[in-house]
């Protein structure tokens, strides 16, 4: 079997006259283990590995891909590509990178987890599930305890000289704990990614979802009112996922973001700065180059409030009159887009205790839903439902659910008043906790 590399190169070696041809070629294993009521529920395992081919002649852009190709069937991707090509509109922004030097970047690849059987991975499952269960008396069940992990590598090659691959490994750990009483059931969250087992806080992940089940027991509608509002990592990770929507140069382009003619002013509050990092190792999107061969760096989009500009891949670039982020994204199975590597807020000098404090009279959200759907992203309105806890006294307290928070992203933005000191990662988007000066919680 060729390696990811080899397949790569032989596609490029049949590019005929001044076509540019590019082959992507990417390979992943994934494991995944659900525990329940002291068994295996689910186990599975899955495999793909394939190639895709790009070729841009006189500014139209053909593709075709093919799966675990031997180097014959990848060279038939790039006639096929031509042949696609050929029919294609010409757009005078189509064109591949030009090749850039690439810095190595270690740490991605756990051997050990790479080399770990199926045998010890159950374990990992089954002794979170049985710790979930029996730490606390009002928490007796589980809505979902999954261990998952995976393996992969990534190669790409280009008429334009791009020579790269790499190797990487990623886990992680799932637990929904159900807490009961009195007839009262209330579900809790938590959830850990690295990229060496190791480095798994299994009793931190079932410690956090046991008690952010057992706490909102009891909960009650609040009265609609106006009041400090303190987002957690998890509340918090779900915006900055809308957020990412509107940083991206595609959306902008298309007329989709509510950003698009504001670089360079203030749309958030001054101690707010979101960057995307392809180089940072803590986060899970790390990554020597991106879809296209472009190196990966640091984009600070907003800094202290103030926007910068937005992600780009090598077409919106172009189109921009701008260089590319290094933020193409891609499968083998199509042509590069535009999205984050390690979007962050950058984290600010409060402890969680202070901001309690700080939060006095108002609300802890620990649970968001509907975000993606009740957020509109060309006007920046959304009306999600939220759970919570009241602050008092500088600590939680009474227990609150069936609350809607509505408002609009830039009112948010410019409303955050301080930032955690902690920041945690769920998938590729880190994220302290947040409070928010004041927002509208409507209850009953």
């Amino acid at each position: 079997m060729p390696d990811l590399l080899d397949l790569c190169l032989a596609a490029v070696e049949v590019a005929e006259g001044d076509e540019q041809v590019e082959a992507f070629a990417e390979e992943r294993s994934t494991t995944s283990v659900e525990a329940h009521r002291g068994e295996v529920e689910g186990l599975t395992f899955a495999e793909s590995r394939g190639g895709g081919a790009r070729l841009i002649s006189d500014g139209r852009l053909g593709f075709a891909h093919a799966a675990d190709p031997s180097v014959d069937e990848v060279r038939d991707a790039v006639a096929r590509a031509r042949e696609n090509a050929a029919v294609a509109t010409p757009d005078p922004f189509n064109a591949l990178p030009a090749a850039e030097q690439i810095e190595p970047l270690d740490g991605l690849f756990s051997q050990d987890l790479a080399s770990m059987t199926t045998d010890e991975k159950v374990p990992i499952a089954l002794g979170m599930e049985r710790a979930a269960t029996t730490t606390d008396a009002r928490v007796r069940k589980t809505e979902a305890v999954r261990y998952g992990d995976a393996v992969g590598a990534a190669a790409i090659a280009s008429t334009e000289g791009v020579r790269a691959e790499y190797r990487g490994t990623g886990c992680w750990v799932v637990v929904v704990t159900l807490a009961e009483q009195e007839g009262d059931t209330q579900t809790g969250f938590s959830y850990r990614i690295a990229r060496r087992v190791e480095d798994l806080d299994h009793d931190g992940v079932v410690a956090e979802a046991v008690e952010r089940a057992a706490r909102m027991l009891g909960a009650t509608k609040p009265a609609t009112a106006r009041v400090p509002v303190l987002l957690d990592p998890v509340a918090a990770s779900s915006f900055l996922g809308v957020l990412s929507d509107g940083l991206s140069a595609e959306a902008v382009q298309k007329q989709r973001s509510l950003f698009g003619p504001l670089v360079g002013e203030q749309v958030a509050s001054d101690v707010l700065t979101v960057v995307d990092d392809g180089r940072l190792l803590d986060g899970p999107g790390a990554a020597p180059f991106d879809g296209e061969g472009v190196p990966t760096g640091r984009t600070e989009l907003l800094s202290s409030g103030v926007l910068n500009g937005f992600l780009h891949n090598t077409y919106t670039a172009r189109r921009g009159d701008t260089r590319s982020t290094g933020n193409a994204v891609r499968g083998y199975r199509s042509t590069p887009g535009v999205g984050t590597t390690n979007l962050f807020v950058q984290p600010g000098d409060r402890s969680f205790e202070q901001l309690l404090r700080e939060a006095e009279g108002g609300v802890l959200v620990q649970d968001v839903t509907g975000v993606h759907s009740g957020a509109n992203p060309i006007s920046g309105e959304f009306s999600v439902g939220a759970t919570g806890l009241r602050i008092s006294g500088g600590d939680l307290g009474q227990p609150v659910r069936e609350m809607t928070i509505a408002s609009t992203i830039p009112e948010m933005l410019q409303s955050v008043a301080a930032l955690g000191s902690e920041l945690r990662w769920f998938s590729a988007v880190g994220v302290p906790s947040i409070l928010l000066g004041e927002m509208t919680l409507a209850g009953v």
